[in-house]
């Protein structure tokens, strides 16, 4: 059981510990429960950019209210790949929307960062909790009066939706949304949130409330400037057909979901 112990600690050291400010590795350490790792680098050791810029702003009234939305690309040159079975690229394109309602200066606003999700956003999948997620954040961003959403190109952690797919497959013969990703030649998670904390750093805001269940999340914007004064839970109602999906985003992921 001892050399267990020192391996077990060994391998959080080096998991979570270079990089990482205190305050942010014993939050992540309470909620430890078997994670995956799901980067094997730092967050913004270097901003992985060479340019991100705006390309457009227009008025956007939906039924929530009234915002802006404002769309962005970054572009990264000799991107690290996610699948090394595929060929590599010289350059790649990320691009993210932000939908932006009232005076988001006056006190740091409400921010959610949500990855595409055409089959639960669009087709109301109860695979997953994504829609219900992001109807929370636009009632809360209502509620305030002023807040942001920051919907980035990320169908299925960033592997694609033709790959997502497939990884469906995969998990309706037993394995999970982990376990699918990895056969698929894919990481658990190809994010890495910093396209959302340039753009928040665009804005001009130097802190938000976030509201995630994501360590990651708040982790990425942190080590990129931009402090996270207060955690909002996306928590919302589970289903019978995406518990195990919530169970493994908790047990694997370190999500702080029940």
């Amino acid at each position: 059981m001892g050399t267990d112990w020192f391996v077990f600690c060994e391998s959080i050291v080096s998991r979570f510990v270079r990089h990482r400010p205190l305050p942010m590795l014993l939050h992540q350490f309470s909620h430890f429960r078997n994670p995956i790792p799901v980067s094997t680098r730092p967050y913004n050791q270097k901003m992985p950019f060479s340019v991100v810029r705006k390309v457009a702003d227009a008025d956007f009234p939906t039924r929530w209210g009234q915002f802006r939305i404002l769309g962005f690309e970054g572009v990264i040159d000799n991107p690290l790949p996610c699948n090394d079975n595929l060929p590599a690229l010289a350059t790649r394109i990320e691009s993210a929307v932000a939908l932006v309602m009232g005076d988001i200066h006056a006190a740091p606003p409400i921010v959610r960062i949500h990855s595409q999700c055409l089959t639960g956003d669009v087709f109301h999948s109860l695979r997953c909790d994504c829609r219900q997620q992001l109807e929370l954040a636009m009632a809360a961003i209502t509620d305030a009066g002023t807040g942001i959403l920051l919907y980035e190109q990320q169908e299925g952690r960033g592997i694609g939706l033709m790959a997502k797919l497939r990884a469906y497959e995969l998990q309706d013969q037993g394995m999970d949304t982990i376990e699918a990703n990895l056969e698929l030649g894919y990481k658990a998670d190809c994010r890495e949130f910093e396209l959302p904390a340039e753009i928040l750093k665009h804005l001009g805001l130097k802190a938000v409330r976030l509201i995630t269940n994501n360590p990651q999340k708040v982790e990425a914007l942190e080590l990129a400037g931009v402090k996270v004064v207060e955690r909002i839970s996306a928590e919302v109602p589970s289903e019978p057909t995406n518990e195990r999906y919530l169970q493994t985003k908790r047990e694997k992921m370190g999500h702080l979901v029940s």
